[in-house]
């Protein structure tokens, strides 16, 4: 099952805003996965995403750190970074796998760094910019919970 739908975002706003979409119906053990060059706008969705679920304290790139845990009220979100991977093989190394496939929300920015070993998302987002401060988003899904989440947010 996979299906596939673009979007613009206009601005830093409108992709703020698709992460709060998101939070509203986003269910425990949900995968999605970012990607984008540098700058594309994927911790600027996180945020957003965030935002939506509650959190306002400061979220900045796991790039360094490779994952930022997020305890909300009703799950617990981790916010991986796999940008500085060289071989995917490290991500099974890192013991950060556990996290996968249970009822933690993980968002995975540059997950191609690791696809040899990362589970298959419920949703893909690729974010391309365009002009000065947009940027097109390309939502894949690949679960029947990655369908529900995609209609919902872009109904």
């Amino acid at each position: 099952m996979t299906s596939s739908r673009t979007t613009l975002l206009p601005d830093e706003e409108a992709t703020l805003a698709l992460g709060r979409r998101l939070a509203l119906h986003v269910e425990p053990g949900a995968s999605l996965h970012l990607y984008g060059d540098l700058g594309a706008g994927k911790t600027t969705l996180v945020r957003g995403l965030l935002r939506g679920l509650g959190f306002e304290g400061r979220v900045k790139s796991p790039t360094f750190a490779i994952v930022e845990l997020y305890c909300l009220s009703k799950l617990s979100l981790y916010h991986f970074d796999f940008y500085r991977f060289e071989h995917p093989s490290e991500l099974r190394d890192s013991g950060l796998l556990e996290h996968f496939g249970n009822q933690d929300v993980c968002v995975v920015e540059w997950p191609q760094k690791a696809a040899e070993f990362l589970p298959l998302s419920d949703l893909d987002i690729h974010l391309d910019p365009t002009g000065t401060t947009g940027r097109h988003a390309v939502f894949e899904t690949h679960s029947p919970r990655g369908e529900r989440w995609l209609s919902s947010v872009l109904a």
